[in-house]
């Protein structure tokens, strides 16, 4: 049907809710990239500090071997914990730094984004007809294309470089160690960052489809929408329902006031408004009762029933009605008028001496 159809955009409630969840566009490709790159930059850096290292570790274990008369497992410990602490700080920063930048690249990605809620146990990720439904989805044919094109890519780069360099390798078994480890490692170094830079070619690529991807996922059907605003204003049907029972709860409070009422001025069937005045309390006459068609009439029938006097006037039922809010006294235009009518009133109820 058309009304399922997702159309729109989705509302910031919605994108809320979904980033609560966890649910917010990253790219790994650039992660990766960004990652590639980076160790690298580093490795070249640290290169110095390492091979000086690897140097020593070397010449320990050759020394220990020439120095050893018996097998034991101290000495095997000892040798064996000089390689791992080696080890250690040979790959420690790089890891590190690794570790850096995918949380860096991420935290940019999802402006820093902690939620726990990928982490709970969820029984339909281990649905297998929806595994087998997400293995032929568009995301995961996309994602194969990019496996193979970086595949190529990576072929013809390795290709390209080592048919003009394999000679020059193979003569750095001539060259003194250094001078052959800083050529190499130059050459890696080359080789990373022209593949750093088609892939990040391939990255650049990814964020903005993995961006159109999670809007178009996003979208929201007009149904939808209509039901999420029931949801946080509440639903319109409900919401007339309820000013319905406070009108006319309010309009049983002011039909229970007209009796109390000193007059009732009617036009004679369109408008009727009660008016009450306390000399003691009331600076002018205040209107306790008023209404409009059926209101007026049941206003004119209860005042009726109650020995209130009703008095027809139209033009001052008439422009009390429009100018004066119910609980509210007449404006100071109409005192002239009114006081007669009361005076007229308090004397035919001989209230006035």
């Amino acid at each position: 049907m058309a009304s399922d159809e997702k159309t729109e955009k989705a509302t910031p409630k919605k994108r809320r809710d979904q980033r609560k969840k966890g649910n917010v566009p990253t790219s790994k490709d650039v992660i990766s990239v960004a990652s590639l790159v980076g160790c690298f930059y580093c490795l070249q850096m640290l290169f110095p500090g390492i091979y000086r290292r690897l140097k020593d570790i070397m010449l320990f274990q050759v020394s220990s071997v020439a120095d050893i008369n018996e097998l034991s497992m101290a000495n095997l410990q000892l040798v064996g914990m000089k390689a791992v602490e080696t080890a250690a700080w040979c790959i420690f920063p790089l890891g590190v730094i690794g570790l850096a930048i995918g949380v860096l690249g991420t935290g940019i990605q999802t402006r820093f984004l902690f939620t726990r809620e990928p982490l709970k146990f969820n029984l339909g990720k281990l649905n297998p007809l929806k595994g087998i439904k997400n293995l032929f989805s568009t995301r995961q044919l996309i994602e194969l294309l990019k496996a193979l094109l970086k595949i190529t890519i990576l072929a013809v780069v390795l290709y390209d470089i080592l048919k003009d360099e394999l000679v020059v390798i193979a003569q750095m078994m001539d060259v003194n160690p250094i001078s052959a480890a800083v050529y190499v490692l130059k050459e890696i170094i080359s080789m990373v960052l022209r593949i750093g830079m088609i892939f990040a070619a391939i990255a650049g690529f990814d964020f903005f489809f993995q961006r159109w991807k999670y809007e178009k996922d996003m979208k929201m059907s007009k149904e939808e929408v209509k039901e999420e605003y029931k949801q946080m204003e509440g639903d319109p049907k409900v919401k007339g329902k309820i000013k319905s029972l406070q009108q006319s709860m309010a309009r049983s409070r002011m039909m229970q006031a007209v009796p109390d009422a000193d007059v009732v001025i009617r036009n004679p069937t369109h408008f009727a408004v009660a008016l009450r005045y306390d000399i003691d309390h009331d600076n002018a006459p205040v209107v306790v009762a008023k209404g409009q068609d059926y209101i007026a009439l049941k206003i004119v029938e209860i005042a009726e029933n109650s020995k209130v006097t009703v008095i027809e006037n139209k033009p001052l039922a008439r422009g009390i009605y429009a100018s004066t809010p119910l609980g509210g006294q007449i404006p100071a235009e109409y005192y002239g008028v009114v006081a007669e009518i009361l005076v007229e009133v308090f004397r035919m109820n001989k209230k006035l001496v």
